[in-house]
């Protein structure tokens, strides 16, 4: 029986078929690894998303009773500012409510009718009327859309600053069209939430994430650096848990926003390579997306 004794014989071959075990395992390892990431991430998008929407429906729960109320006492201007302050303390979180009449709609008012029961400098409400031609609420895009619209609906953010009794600042509305008796648009009323009050459930909601076992009970992730953020259908930030401006201009992307859709997809995120996983917002123009830096 000859057994050889030289090892290059046998060496090489032992050698091709470790590496090639090696490589194999390191693919293996990485699909893994990229599985159990997207997993640990799109669970964690659907758990925000579902988070930030139950926070706004609980804005617009409280909102309907009070433009319920508008709706039944429009008989007089002083029912309409009885009725908008009647729920104010349902959610102290709201800046303000608002009715803005189409115009001439009580001809003793004028052309401009909108009276805004909001927070003063104090933790009462005060009553400003807003409505005239310096400030022409017909030509807010608000007001536009409202006018276009036969549900409730929330308005793209947008900037106000004025020298009334009105804090300036970043706005969102929750606002609905209300018709009278013969079925014509009475006026659009709604309900103005602040950019610092996105900015702080965004904060509370990424905490609660971060923190919470089940979502980041995976084995073979490390500490992803990622940070969530609030998205305009142009691809840019409305809301940042440390106030950060974020911009995503891939046409591609910012195509995908505008048409509602969920994803993710690879992007330099403020010139950091970045994977993005993100998902629209019921009833809104946003988006909420996990912006994980590779």
């Amino acid at each position: 029986m000859n057994i050889s004794t030289n090892p290059g014989k046998w060496l090489l071959p032992v050698v091709i078929v470790a590496l090639a075990a090696v490589v194999l395992l390191a693919v293996a390892l990485s699909y893994a690894v990229r599985a159990e990431r997207n997993a640990r991430y799109v669970g964690m998008m659907n758990v925000v998303a579902e988070k930030l929407s139950m926070t706004f429906r609980g804005v617009e729960m409280n909102a309907e009773n009070v433009f319920d109320e508008v709706a039944k006492h429009m008989e007089s201007p002083q029912a309409v500012i009885e009725a908008l302050g009647s729920k104010t303390s349902l959610n102290p979180d709201v800046i303000g409510y608002f009715a803005a009449f189409v115009p001439n709609y009580f001809p003793q008012e004028g052309r401009w009718f909108q009276p805004y029961v909001h927070q003063g400098d104090s933790t009462e409400f005060v009553l400003t009327l807003v409505g005239s031609a310096r400030h022409d609420y017909t030509t807010s895009t608000w007001y536009v859309q409202g006018v276009k619209e036969k549900e409730s609906f929330w308005s793209e953010p947008y900037y106000y600053e004025d020298d009334l009794n009105v804090a300036s600042g970043y706005y969102m509305t929750f606002a609905t069209p209300i018709f009278d008796a013969q079925g014509r648009l009475a006026c659009v009323c709604g309900a103005d939430m602040t950019q610092e009050w996105m900015i702080d459930q965004l904060r509370q909601i990424e905490d609660e994430v971060r923190n919470d076992e089940l979502l980041n009970d995976y084995r073979l992730l490390g500490n992803d650096d990622f940070f969530i953020v609030i998205l305009n259908d142009d691809g840019t930030s409305f809301a940042h848990p440390d106030g950060d401006i974020v911009t995503m201009s891939d046409e591609a992307f910012v195509a995908s926003l505008k048409k509602h859709h969920r994803g993710v997809t690879e992007l330099e995120v403020n010139g950091v390579p970045s994977r993005v996983y993100y998902t629209p917002l019921r009833r809104t123009h946003w988006s909420v997306a996990i912006v994980v830096r590779k």
